[in-house]
């Protein structure tokens, strides 16, 4: 049986509700990869609620049975194919997207490469798909684990700020999918979009 509560795919940046609270009592892991120069090894942008006020916020996940969940209801096929190349093992950002403050909050990882979406199925479900057919499904989705809360919360506006920057200046976020496919659900990072990315959780406000 999946669990009650289920990682949401949104589509819009449209906000409203609040953040979850940044706090975590677990001891932080180590976020080093083995090889940080592997581009192609997906890092990846979250953006995880639902754009019909099904929230789910990286405490919804962290407060789960072993802190794991699986992530349904990504229905764009660009999404679906990035999902698709997640391996086990990779970290990703949990962005908050529906709420006053959208941003980054905290670090996830994958620990189900992709498998096949059961709510597509589902007629009761948000995310039925009746031309999808069981012999032929379309949708994917894979599982999730909560690794921490990042140490400061990484707010949207923060990061359009460093985008901007490094479209004029030069810089690993010059090209960052978050501003220029703003609608996906799932984004892959490079390497060094990743890295500096975490990195802020270190730096004062911009």
């Amino acid at each position: 049986m999946p669990p009650k509560k289920r990682l949401r795919n949104l589509r819009t940046l449209n906000t409203n509700g609040d953040t979850e609270k940044e706090v975590s009592s677990s001891p932080k892991p180590s976020l080093k990869r083995k090889d940080s120069s592997s581009a192609m090894a997906l890092e990846v942008l979250a953006n995880i609620s639902s754009s019909l006020n099904l929230q789910f916020g990286i405490e919804d996940l962290k407060a789960l049975p072993d802190q794991t969940s699986c992530w349904d209801g990504v229905r764009n096929y660009q999404a679906r194919n990035f999902m698709r190349q997640m391996k086990e093992g990779q970290l990703a950002f949990f962005y908050h997207s529906n709420c006053k403050e959208p941003g980054i909050a905290g670090i996830m990882k994958i620990v189900k490469e992709a498998y096949v979406d059961h709510t597509q199925f589902d007629k009761k479900d948000v995310h039925y798909d009746a031309s999808s057919k069981p012999e032929n499904p379309k949708w994917s989705m894979v599982d999730v684990q909560y690794q921490r809360m990042l140490k400061r919360f990484l707010p949207l506006a923060e990061l359009k700020k460093y985008h901007l920057q490094h479209m004029t200046k030069g810089g690993p976020l010059k090209d960052v999918m978050l501003f220029t496919r703003a609608r996906l659900s799932v984004q892959p990072l490079t390497a060094e979009e990743f890295d500096f990315v975490l990195n802020l959780e270190d730096q004062e406000p911009l």
